[in-house]
């Protein structure tokens, strides 16, 4: 895997369409920034989060979209509370038209007390992160969700690789379906990517849509330790760069 470099967050953002930007944070913020975050919040926003029923669920949420919002607004050079959200049929979030000058994608993923955002101009963009650790129920997992190839790939890896294996697969389906926008509605097991440890992520194959594995192009991060993140852009020759988050 090629080695990523985490930068500190330039002071001025620029997004060219040959450029994709990776963000990483903690969701575990200082109390004052967290009210910062907070406040910038629309009406709806603070409405889910009340849904969550633990506190340390609804806090995540808040400062995720908080974050969300204040790193989006350097890109658009608005306030953050100006941020306003459109909504696919399955519920993927975009900049609202009225907003978007620029045509920025966007895609976020958390697991744990970590987030990571990608950015992208005019190129559909999707992102998964999860903390590695072993999972009991993970062949069941995979024997109900992947392929029945990759179902049989990962059975074949060693104990040691399984962990890694199952998490490969998981974060880049999950990926390609944001990317896609289609959530939960497109089926795990109709399309497949590679799992192995050292393999390098790719789609393999789309029922119905062979024309999918060569749209798509793919980067491997690792955003913390004890992490892992699936980055899938639409088409090729783009250029990545990754950001530490400073507001």
């Amino acid at each position: 895997m090629l080695e990523i470099i985490w930068n500190r967050s330039p002071a001025k953002l620029s997004l060219t369409p040959e450029a994709v930007h990776v963000w990483r944070a903690s969701l575990l913020q200082l109390p004052e920034r967290y009210e910062r975050l907070v406040q910038t919040l629309s009406a709806d926003e603070q409405l889910r989060a009340e849904r969550f029923r633990f506190e340390q669920v609804k806090r995540r949420f808040k400062t995720g979209r908080g974050l969300l919002r204040l790193l989006l607004s350097r890109y658009l050079e608005i306030a953050p509370a100006q941020i306003q959200f459109e909504y696919g049929v399955q519920g993927k979030p975009a900049l609202a038209e009225k907003l978007n000058k620029i045509d920025l994608r966007f895609n976020l993923a958390h697991s744990e007390d970590f987030i990571s955002l990608a950015v992208s101009c005019g190129r559909e963009i999707g992102l998964d992160l999860e903390l590695i650790r072993p999972l009991k129920e993970a062949e069941k997992i995979a024997e109900q969700f992947f392929s029945t190839s990759e179902y049989t790939k990962l059975c074949s890896l060693t104990d040691k690789e399984k962990v890694l294996g199952f998490f490969n697969c998981w974060t880049r389906k999950e990926a390609y379906i944001k990317a896609q926008g289609s959530g939960l509605a497109y089926p795990l097991n109709q399309f497949e990517v590679s799992l192995a440890p050292g393999e390098p992520p790719a789609l393999l194959n789309v029922a119905g849509a062979p024309q999918e594995t060569s749209r798509w192009s793919w980067q491997e991060l690792i955003p913390a330790e004890g992490y892992l993140a699936a980055l899938i852009v639409e088409g090729h020759n783009w250029n990545l760069a990754c950001w530490d988050f400073f507001d």
